[in-house]
């Protein structure tokens, strides 16, 4: 690979580690969390950083691939439009489960995120089919995550002072 090569690789990776920066600094596991009830079914709280690194890396490269699969400025500003979407969605529901403490409102606001990988993976799917399948198992994750949310809504609601 030749230097810019590189330095696109080390962006893509900058971004992507960078919205799960943020994420995770809105990710607060504290007394607030902990005495919520989950689905017996949840995977520990240790495996959700194994799999949040592993689909933000992923990403990277999908990113990656795209911006280097994409010949024209149109179709750069698009690869930089669904995945700039993609992170503040995913944000914003971290924002929302854990800072707020409002996982109902997480529920409705992780279709979008969801939606928003779809149009990922359909929409890089003719620049890079490479790009687009490393998209998948974020898709399979973040469907999962919703029906954890969904339960755990059912479990503890209302949320908000409602109950």
């Amino acid at each position: 690979m030749n230097k810019p090569t590189w330095t696109r690789l080390a962006l893509a990776f900058a971004l992507s580690y960078a919205t799960a920066g943020i994420g995770g600094a809105l990710t607060e596991l504290g007394p607030w969390y902990f005495a919520l009830k989950h689905p017996t079914w949840k995977p520990p709280d240790a495996a959700f950083g194994v799999i949040w690194s592993t689909i933000f890396t992923l990403c990277a490269i999908s990113g990656f691939l795209a911006w280097q699969a994409a010949n024209s400025p149109a179709l750069r500003r698009r690869v930089a439009g669904l995945f700039g979407v993609n992170a503040v969605l995913n944000i914003v529901w971290s924002a929302l489960y854990f800072k707020l403490q409002r996982p109902d409102w997480a529920l409705l606001e992780v279709v979008f995120l969801w939606l928003s990988i779809v149009a990922l993976i359909v929409g890089l799917w003719r620049l890079s089919r490479w790009a687009s399948l490393l998209l998948i198992s974020y898709g399979v994750w973040v469907g999962i995550a919703a029906v954890l949310n969904l339960q755990t809504v059912q479990l503890n609601g209302p949320f908000g002072g409602l109950g």
